[in-house]
């Protein structure tokens, strides 16, 4: 397995923490932001983004400190793949972005892609016993 050899465990905790951890401060992002935040997905074109905007934030959340915990990983992975595969091409479509934009549209969708790539890779060993872990819903 895996987490056999030396410093794997660790180096997995590090992964899970540093993963986890940003999209759970992302899902954060979107209560202490959420007027910007509606504001942007309204801009985007999202239906009910006064709803969306706290509904994916609660995932991001969930979903990290899931994968920072080890609890529920296979949910707490593919929630937030799912998320990712529906955010990134909607809500960072830099090919319909004003040329001003254009740059960091593309960039934060780039930023998301390298995310649902980690997501997967969670998704991947989420039937595994995590080591450093709470190992909840394996």
């Amino acid at each position: 397995m895996a987490f056999d050899t030396a410093g794997a465990g660790l180096a997995f905790l590090l992964a899970r923490v540093l993963f986890g951890a940003v999209l759970a401060f992302t899902g954060l992002n979107h209560f202490q932001n959420a007027e910007s935040m509606v504001g942007y997905a309204q801009a985007k074109g999202i239906p009910m983004a006064s709803l969306g905007v706290p509904i994916s934030g609660g995932l991001l959340i969930a979903g990290g400190l899931g994968i920072v915990l080890g609890v529920y990983p296979t949910l707490a992975a593919g929630a937030l793949a799912v998320f990712l595969v529906v955010a990134t091409p909607t809500m960072h479509d830099f090919w319909n972005a004003p040329e001003e934009q254009y740059q960091n549209e593309f960039n934060n969708f780039l930023k998301n892609v390298a995310l649902l790539g980690g997501a997967l890779a969670f998704l991947v060993v989420a039937s595994e016993t995590w080591p450093l872990a709470v190992n909840v819903g394996l």
